[in-house]
Order: C-alpha cells, then sequence, then structure tokens
C-alpha cells in the first residue's frame, strides 16, 4: 500500500517510515529540507518537500495513499492550530483517491495526567497537562470522522538510538556533569523503545480497525530514579544527581517540566490482545550501556555534519 507520513524525518516518523517501507510498502514522508530529503531517499522513502504550515505542499500526494499517518509529534499550546490543520488536511485527503483510507493519529499517555498506582488503560478519564491540553480534542477529530478509518496511538516516553527523553539525563551525566531529574524521582514513566513503537504503527495501520486507541508502552515498572541511576552507571558519572522541584524547573522549563515529573502507569494489554503487538524491549535499565553508546555515537555523527 501507499503511505503518507508526516514527521517522517523525526525520531518518530523516521523510525515509523523505515519499518513500513521494510514492510514492503511505498512510503512518501514530509521533509522540510532537500537535505532532510536526502535522509529519505538513502532509505527507500519517496520525500515530499513541504510542511505542516502549508498542507498544499503535501495533499494531493496524501490523497492518493492508502495509509495516513500524522507522526510529526509536536508539544505546546502554539501547536494546537498547527496540529488540527493537518488532521483537517487528513481527512479532507481521506475523501479522495484509494478508498477507504486508515488515518494514524500520534497522542501520548501524558494525557492521562498522574495515575499514581493506578493502572490505566484506553477507556480511562483523561487529564492530560497543560502542555498537550488540546491533544485529545484532535485525537477525537480522528476517531470519529467518516469516511475513513481513524486510529489513535498513544505512545509511552520512547527510547532507544538518538535516545529521545533519555537526552537529557546522557548529555547532563557525559558532557555537562550534571545529571537532573526534574521532580523526586520516584515517579514512573511508561516506556517504549522507538523500534517497538514503529511496529505497533505498522500492525495497528495493517490491522483494519477503525476508531480503536492503543497504548504502546512496555510492562515496566521503574522509577524515574532507577532509570536515572542506571544512566548514571553506563555513564560513568560520580557526581550526585540533583532532583529539581517541578516548580522550580518551570522556571525554565515551562509547562514541560510538569509533564517530565508526571507518575503513570499505563496498560499495554489492548494492543497485545488486538494487533498481536509484543514489546521485544523489556526495559530501559537492562539495556542502558547499549543506549547511552548509540546516543554518544549520534552526538559524534551531528557534530560532524556540523562541522562539514
Amino acid at each position: 500500500m501507499k503511505v503518507f507520513i508526516t514527521g517522517a524525518t523525526g525520531y518518530i516518523g523516521f523510525t515509523v517510515a523505515t519499518a513500513f517501507r521494510r514492510a514492503g510498502h511505498d512510503v512518501w514522508g514530509l521533509a522540510r529540507s532537500e537535505e532532510k530529503a536526502r535522509k529519505l531517499v538513502k532509505n527507500e522513502i519517496h520525500p515530499v518537500i513541504g510542511n505542516m504550515q502549508k498542507p498544499e505542499s503535501y495533499v494531493k500526494i496524501a490523497e492518493q495513499c492508502s495509509i495516513l499517518i500524522h507522526a510529526s509529534q509536536e508539544q505546546g499550546a502554539e501547536m494546537a492550530d498547527l496540529d488540527r490543520k493537518t488532521v483537517v488536511t487528513f481527512l479532507r485527503a481521506g475523501r479522495e483517491g484509494p478508498q477507504p483510507k486508515t488515518a494514524v493519529y500520534t497522542d501520548g499517555v501524558w494525557d492521562y495526567g498522574n495515575t499514581g498506582g493506578r493502572l490505566v488503560d484506553e477507556t480511562s478519564p483523561l487529564a492530560p497537562p497543560k502542555l498537550v491540553a488540546w491533544r485529545p480534542a484532535n485525537a477525537n477529530m480522528i476517531l470519529t470522522a467518516g469516511g475513513i478509518k481513524g486510529i489513535v496511538i498513544r505512545p509511552g516516553n520512547v527510547y532507544g538510538k538518538q535516545g529521545s527523553l533519555a537526552n537529557s539525563w546522557f548529555s547532563g551525566a557525559y558532557s555537562e556533569k550534571a545529571l537532573k531529574v526534574i521532580g523526586d524521582g520516584n515517579n514512573r514513566w511508561p516506556m517504549v523503545h522507538v523500534d517497538d513503537l514503529a511496529e505497533g504503527y505498522l500492525r495497528a495501520a495493517e490491522s483494519g480497525l477503525s476508531g480503536e486507541i492503543f497504548n504502546l508502552c512496555d510492562s515496566s515498572r521503574l522509577t524515574v530514579r532507577e532509570m536515572a541511576e542506571a544512566v548514571a552507571r553506563a555513564a560513568g558519572y560520580t557526581g550526585k544527581i540533583q532532583y529539581i522541584p517541578v516548580a522550580e524547573a518551570a522556571k525554565t522549563m515551562g509547562d514541560f517540566a510538569e509533564c517530565l515529573a508526571l507518575d503513570q502507569i499505563a496498560d499495554n494489554r489492548k494492543a497485545m490482545r488486538m494487533l498481536g503487538w509484543q514489546p521485544r524491549h523489556l526495559n530501559f535499565v537492562d539495556d542502558v550501556e547499549t543506549y547511552f553508546s548509540s546516543w554518544k555515537a549520534h552526538q559524534k555523527e551531528y557534530q560532524a555534519l556540523k562541522a562539514a
């Protein structure tokens, strides 16, 4: 099938795009520049030069695809209108070309807010923090749209390769010599390796299902403190881990600080049951040395490109 993906050169989107290509799909990815487009071409993905601010730059391609994936996971209130514009464009494209189309929207487990020791699943009430308070409404547009098969993915906190949210820990321990954690570290994050996440997108899009939400996270229940301590060991960091109160962190990080201090346990059994999805990476700590080495290699590659 033909697949169109926003955010195709980003952390999540690129891994999703390459997973679909490995599965034999004809993949088109949105890219902001010729340089980013070359990255897609090298991985057998057709680049579409454009951006979400200009739907006209990609809508004609989207109309010709059977699967539309919004994998550009932007955050902040200022992104709400742009995200909504992209969803509206997908729904418009869904009325053209091959029928019926499947549209997959990237949401996130942060929508559940603080869950504490309570396990939440896809039917649980939402209490999103301010940073992402707008996301559920946009996700609901995909779920309830007529004439299109809508699926919403709620990834856990993503790790692996470039590192994602673990970046600040790796960088703090290795480069800055100041490993910082927002909050007291006793909160838990639902986690998911980026390759497992991409496999979940593939299974969801190929499933033929519609109107479904899937939590994609592993079954680990590690605290942020346990994960930060593992990073310190892997990086050879001997300093003290600094635990920054949320209110203090918010002075420089804004609403993002609240999200990093969320305490959550999310249920992944629906994806296992309905999609046959099974995360192969069991938790962040077991292979933290591997993730740290991969992060370092990506940093060196990035610095080399900047110097070229």
